[in-house]
């Protein structure tokens, strides 16, 4: 299975929600990085993403966007070939 790291805050709903996704295919550990409490990490994950919000998923180096964006890759049927690789 591949690596999935997501960069959160301490209270997101999305990323709650993103979280109970990613746990019900499986996957047992995402790597979290809170943007709240590190202003380098936020800065580092608008530069990468181009975007200000979370959470911003990676699976892999795949980066699958936002909670709305991981609901839309699992509705197609794609989240789980990308979670094995």
């Amino acid at each position: 299975m591949q690596a999935v790291k997501m960069y959160t805050t301490a209270f997101c709903p999305y990323c709650t929600r993103a979280k109970q996704i990613l746990k019900s295919k499986g996957v047992e550990q995402i790597e979290e990085i809170r943007i709240d409490t590190d202003a380098a990490a936020r800065d580092h994950m608008m530069q990468t993403t181009g975007r200000r919000t979370v959470p911003q998923i990676f699976v892999g180096e795949t980066h699958v966007g936002g909670c709305d964006d991981l609901m839309a890759l699992d509705a197609k049927g794609g989240l789980l070939p990308l979670l094995a690789g």
